[in-house]
Parts: C-alpha cells; structure tokens; sequence
C-alpha cells in the first residue's frame, strides 16, 4: 500500500476538522488518522470499501467455465459463431 504523506492527519486535526479528512479523501482516494503519530484509522471512500469486502468475500471455487455456462444455457458453439458482433463504445 502506497501512502501519501499528504493524506496523515493527526487525531485531534481530525476531531476537530473532519472536513479536510473528506477533502483528502477526494483528493487522494483515502486519508491515515494517526494516533501518538502511529497510523490507527484509514477513511476510504464508501464504494471503495464495498468493493475491498466484495473481494475479501470471493470464492473462486465457485467460478464455472464458459463452456459450463453455455451447456446450462442449452447455447451451441455454432449459435455463438452465428451472433453479430456489437462494437461497444
């Protein structure tokens, strides 16, 4: 984890203006409040908190292979080479 010096706030900065914790938060993406200047709490934005127990949750035993998704779908390998493709902007 990478840690920008800009982005430490000492705990009584913090209590006394969470403000400037969410403006560094937007600024670059998570800010460090320290404690006895000991990194003690990160603030990340909400989506990128969602997204870390997303992850920490995967279970990569449950993937199945295309090939699985197509027989359970009853889709043939000529019915895929039938479909036109779409350019995606």
């Amino acid at each position: 984890m990478n840690i920008d010096t800009n982005a430490l706030v000492s705990i009584s900065e913090a209590s006394q203006n969470f403000s400037k914790v969410a403006k560094l938060v937007d600024k670059y993406g998570s800010a460090i409040i320290l404690k006895n200047d000991t990194p003690r709490y990160l603030i990340v934005e909400f989506e990128q908190a969602v997204a870390y127990e997303r992850m920490k949750n995967y279970d990569s035993t449950k993937n199945i292979s295309a090939e699985e998704v197509q027989r359970e779908l009853g889709i043939t390998d000529e019915q895929l080479a039938n479909f036109e493709e779409i350019e995606f902007d």
